[in-house]
């Protein structure tokens, strides 16, 4: 959150200032009355909206919104009843959650990645609610707002269902590219530059570096800065998401062959690229910064345009894509084909899947159960999703040329700084917790050029990954504490890999990181992960 100056007046100026500003206060608090739909929940259905408190633990920390900040978090604590207390950690992530575990105290609701194993941890210590049983004793509505393919796919062992996902996608067809919702991984250059050094083919390894050196010899410095030839996603103990996750789906690499899960970290295309970072990382081309910025230093290094080119997702950089337009319209970011494998092939990048983003829980040590899960399937059903994406009808949206859209002036304000917009209205995904990627679709307003020159690019590129979610182990078992042991080795190796002296380094790295994985029980967590797969195939009713 930005801190606002405030400038104290005295004397009849102050007076006249403060009547000005509770006469708005009060005539703005009137028009959320005024507006308040009480159709709360199921149609027909008597809901308690007596005031009330959740605690809402959301396990990012980069997360700084509160609640009942902005109209649109008035408007529905308004309508339902129910004000918030967003609570993130102000450290390290696992130490928060693991401490809470301990515990046992864990706030009414919790919000965690979905590809991460702290939400299952949760629900095997004992100390998550089974929504399908609160559901069929407090509220029915749950079971029907609820998508039916997304509470199988989050159905345990014992038959009960204990989480709900965000920008979830219900699988359909596997063979179709997304159109309207394309990826978020992009290859991204900064226009000037590229332009300027002609517009070069950075698909293969020979024009990637060449660009490179290119970019850091002709622009060793931009607006005062220094030039950062390539920029990534924070590497973690457990590696880089640009590298681990990005990259391989850039060259194609599969994730399954002949039915057999498929083992990336051996990929001959996958193995070249790092061995070409590597060689980058010789010729100066990798900055030292890159390896222990994290994501507020990166996001300060965007908006500077310090980057040549960026492996990245572009959803987490569309802030910055706005401000640097707002600045200079050639200073910004743009999508092109990035790494490709030898042959040339179209990239398939990841789009949403059924396990989401974030998976949604409530504690079984929640205050009050039955307004959880009342409160719970008002925020997945339509009508919740258009009340936290759309906001107030009036201030925020209207009905304009037969569609209901954002009035201009909010789309202005969205397009041009999305953290004033935020603090004004609090409407589009501010509250994503528990977004429908597909239900807001129709209310989402066409893209300004800065963004749409990076989401166009993606579009025919994107592939839904469903059928390899979670398939890999995480927990108390043989397998999980193995694979653990594993991921963290590989987030040292990754990046001794990238900052060995030679290839011949590079290699007996590589080489003792497998021989490290296979003494840890590599073929058992294969086996682990096949079956998973196999699982998951009948799970979503794929034939393979």
């Amino acid at each position: 959150m930005r801190k606002q100056n405030v400038k104290v007046y005295r004397g009849i100026i102050a007076l006249a200032a403060m009547s000005m500003f509770l006469t708005a206060c009060f005539l703005f608090d009137k028009k959320i009355e005024s507006t308040v739909n009480n159709t709360y929940g199921e149609e027909g259905q008597n809901m308690d909206i007596t005031p009330i408190t959740f605690d809402w633990y959301i396990d990012f920390s980069w997360f700084q919104t509160k609640w009942g900040t902005n109209p649109v978090s008035k408007y529905v604590s308004e309508k339902t009843g129910v004000s918030l207390n967003l609570i993130t950690p102000s450290g390290d992530e696992t130490e928060k959650l693991n401490s809470m575990i301990e515990t046992g105290k864990l706030p009414d609701f919790i919000t965690l990645s979905s590809q991460d194993y702290g939400y299952k941890r949760i629900i095997q210590s004992g100390l998550a609610l089974p929504l399908d049983k609160i559901s069929e004793q407090y509220d029915a509505y749950f079971m029907r707002a609820a998508d039916k393919q997304k509470l199988e796919w989050y159905r345990e062992s014992d038959g009960n269902v204990y989480c709900y996902p965000n920008f979830s996608s219900p699988v359909t067809d596997f063979s179709d590219y997304k159109e309207e919702k394309p990826s978020n991984q992009t290859f991204l250059v900064r226009k000037d530059i590229y332009e300027a050094l002609g517009k070069p083919d950075m698909r293969t390894p020979q024009g990637f570096l060449s660009a490179l050196e290119r970019a850091k010899k002709e622009f060793s410095k931009v607006d005062g800065h220094e030039l950062i030839p390539i920029g990534f996603h924070e590497f973690n103990d457990y590696g880089n998401l640009s590298l681990d996750s990005i990259l391989p789906n850039f060259l194609d690499v599969p994730r399954e062959e002949n039915g057999k899960v498929y083992d990336k970290n051996i990929d001959k295309e996958y193995i070249g690229w790092l061995k070409t970072l590597r060689e980058a990382n010789e010729r100066g081309l990798l900055s030292k910064e890159i390896f222990v910025d994290k994501r507020a230093q990166i996001e300060e290094k965007i908006t500077e345009g310090r980057y040549f080119a960026m492996l990245y997702q572009s959803s987490d950089m569309s802030a910055q894509q706005l401000e640097l337009y707002s600045r200079d319209k050639n200073k910004v970011y743009m999508a092109i084909d990035g790494p490709s494998n030898s042959r040339l092939d179209q990239p398939k990048l990841a789009g949403d899947s059924i396990s989401g983003w974030t998976v949604t829980l409530i504690s079984k040590t929640c205050k009050d159960p039955k307004r959880a899960i009342n409160f719970l399937s008002y925020l997945i059903s339509e009508e919740g999703n258009k009340d936290l994406y759309l906001g107030i009808k009036g201030l925020t949206w209207d009905v304009i040329n037969g569609k209901e859209q954002f009035k201009p002036e909010v789309v202005d304000l969205l397009n041009k700084d999305r953290i004033a917009f935020d603090n004004k209205y609090g409407a589009a995904n501010t509250y994503w917790m528990l977004s429908d990627g597909d239900l807001i679709q129709k209310w989402m307003p066409e893209k300004e050029k800065p963004l749409s020159i990076i989401s166009d690019w993606a579009k025919g590129k994107t592939y839904n990954y469903s059928l390899f979610d979670n398939i890999y182990p995480y927990g108390d078992n043989e397998e999980g504490i193995a694979f653990v042991r594993i991921n963290k080795k590989w987030g040292n190796t990754l990046k001794n890999l990238l900052i060995a002296k030679n290839e011949n380094e590079f290699d007996k790295l590589l080489n003792e990181f497998i021989s490290y994985r296979k003494e840890q029980g590599w073929d058992k967590i294969q086996k682990y992960a096949q079956q998973k797969y196999e699982e998951n195939k009948k799970k979503l009713n794929v034939v393979r």
